[in-house]
């Protein structure tokens, strides 16, 4: 008996164990050194490190306006963008779904934005509003192609949007369509024949039986949208003014520009704990609202 449990250790061991230790090194030990130098003065470089205790977390819910400013850009960004990247990517997921003779070249066309590298697509979309748009606004006239769609606060945290809500839902898309394709055929028909219009089978059928594929979607979009930097870099850099900076641009600044190592590292952790919070809220009610199909 003994003997059989130590094989099956060894097995979980040989099978689990390299994952394990690569995982460790790879996130656990780098998160802990973190924690550490998050109460330390330190640039990053140097062998000097200063424990500082709670002097930067003091720093930064008192003297650090430009983190809470680029704070609650990233938390309107993000609003926006969960609502209408799940929106996008549901409706897509819904009519592709539907017996459509170009359904798998559409789902293809739809999935390609987020196969491509968020800094390189930002480099790409940035050309479309400089140069494309300005374009298309001289041959047209129309005004809306004229804004100074990367060079104003508004305008900015919009193209940042609009680029999101592009890249983003063809992988929404892909989880939906799972989803609805295990949705049962037999119900969606009683329910037709019981007289029940699209919309009544779409809220009180369909919704409830894909709540598993909203729980994981609102759970990845929540967290791509705080998560937010390569387009954010590509696309505005922050700009104007920092009017456009996402937190993790402004850790990113803290940390690598600006050389303080340890200020930037306290407000990822602090950054990790909101978030943590939040997903586990929206992973919390979602859960509770799933039924057996």
């Amino acid at each position: 008996m003994r003997g059989k449990k130590w094989s099956q250790f060894g097995q979980q061991l040989f099978f689990v164990g390299p994952a394990t230790v690569f995982f460790t090194l790879m996130m656990i030990v780098p998160f802990l050194m973190g924690m550490y130098y998050s109460f330390t003065d330190w640039n990053g470089v140097s062998g000097n490190v200063i424990w500082v205790g709670f002097d930067n977390f003091r720093n930064i819910f008192t003297n650090d306006a430009d983190f809470w400013s680029s704070f609650w850009f990233t938390l309107r960004f993000t609003l926006l963008g969960v609502v209408l990247t799940n929106l996008v990517g549901f409706f897509l997921a819904y009519f592709l779904t539907k017996p459509l003779k170009m359904r798998n070249a559409l789902r293809t066309i739809f999935f390609m934005p987020n196969v491509i590298g968020g800094l390189l697509l930002g480099f790409i979309w940035q050309f479309i509003f400089i140069k494309g748009f300005s374009t298309l606004g001289d041959l047209t006239g129309w005004s809306f192609f004229q804004l100074p769609w990367l060079g104003d606060a508004t305008t900015g945290f919009w193209a940042i949007v609009l680029v999101f809500i592009w890249q983003s839902s063809g992988y929404l898309m892909v989880v939906y369509i799972a989803s609805l394709s295990n949705v049962s055929k037999d119900v969606l028909e009683a329910a037709e024949i019981d007289g029940a219009t699209r919309f009544q089978v779409l809220r009180s059928i369909i919704a409830p039986l894909i709540m598993p594929a909203v729980t994981v979607c609102l759970f990845l979009s929540i967290s791509w949208s705080f998560k937010m930097f390569d387009l954010n870099l590509s696309l505005t850099k922050g700009g104007p003014f920092k009017s456009t900076e996402s937190v993790a641009l402004n850790i990113y600044n803290e940390a690598f520009l600006n050389n303080r190592y340890g200020l930037g590292t306290a407000k990822a952790l602090l950054f990790f704990l909101i978030v943590a919070i939040i997903t586990i809220i929206q992973v919390r009610i979602t859960k509770s609202k799933e039924v057996e199909a």
